[in-house]
């Protein structure tokens, strides 16, 4: 793996995108993975190394989030900034197009630059997230929100395990790997989770509305891979139905049982995605 960085423009200055790459730097093929909201590039190094053999896998952690900077006092943590470092990232890696892969708030940045005229995304793969999020999941997404404090990395994945129920199916040791990169130390003894607290307040702010992606949907032409946890309160099956008859060529991936958002950890998982772009890039 290596790490490398590239800084991006905001309203008040720059901020420092940090990315993770595996596989060859000189492979065409490059996949770019997006984490969900409250997560981090971390989640994705299993997926990462599993298809490092196919692509240069490329996993930003996105800013407010794990290595990158937070984004200064009055400068907001949007879609609208995540896709202007996605361009900016892009760029640095001197590639004309990528597929995506992305978890809830990464999937929700990838279907907006599919959409876009001249986009980059080759094709597209959601994981749990479709074009239609009600209030009620953003409001219990905002519950758990928050600058939570710990006393130990042992707490951390404690609350994690509380958290996380789509995450079951998850060793010990994996659990160990979410706690290990998804906290930071605060001072002696105290531990928090690793992103920006004001991500929560933000959260908080438009948790009352619900989020309608339609018009970016029927705007996507790139062949797209929907995973469905079929248990999710922010992918719901009506959701899904919509979005399949928009896009009658969207492959679907169910995950009977499973809540918001499947980890991309477990191997039935990663190999789903595994054949999907390898049968994508054969016929495509």
């Amino acid at each position: 793996m290596r790490t490398r960085s590239v800084m991006a423009l905001n309203p008040l200055g720059l901020h420092r995108v940090v990315y993770h790459e595996w596989g060859s730097a000189d492979n065409e093929r490059v996949l770019v993975c997006v984490h969900g909201l409250a997560r981090n590039s971390r989640d994705f190094d299993a997926l990462a190394r599993a298809l490092s053999r196919d692509y240069r896998v490329v996993c930003p952690d996105m800013p407010g989030r794990g290595e990158s900077d937070w984004l200064p006092d009055g400068v907001a943590y949007d879609i609208p900034r995540y896709m202007s470092d996605m361009v900016t990232l892009l760029a640095r890696l001197d590639v004309e197009q990528v597929d995506w892969v992305g978890t809830s708030m990464g999937g929700i940045i990838g279907m907006c630059l599919a959409a876009l005229p001249n986009s980059p995304i080759r094709s597209l793969v959601l994981n749990d997230i479709g074009c239609f999020i009600d209030k009620a999941a953003l409001q219990r997404i905002a519950q758990y929100l928050g600058d939570h404090r710990f006393s130990s990395v042992a707490e951390v994945e404690q609350y994690m395990r509380r958290t996380y129920s789509a995450y079951q199916g998850l060793d010990d040791e994996q659990w160990q790997h979410l706690a290990k990169y998804g906290h930071r130390r605060i001072a002696e003894d105290q531990y928090g989770l690793h992103y920006d607290p004001r991500i929560a307040e933000q959260s908080a702010a438009v948790q009352d509305e619900d989020i309608d992606l339609e018009p970016f949907w029927r705007q996507v032409s790139c062949p797209q891979m929907l995973i469905w946890a079929d248990q999710s309160d922010v992918l719901r099956e009506a959701t899904v139905t919509r979005m399949q008859q928009i896009r009658p060529d969207m492959d679907l991936y169910r995950i009977p049982g499973m809540t918001h958002a499947p980890s991309l950890m477990e191997a039935e998982q990663i190999n789903a995605i595994q054949q999907w772009l390898r049968d994508n890039r054969v016929n495509n």
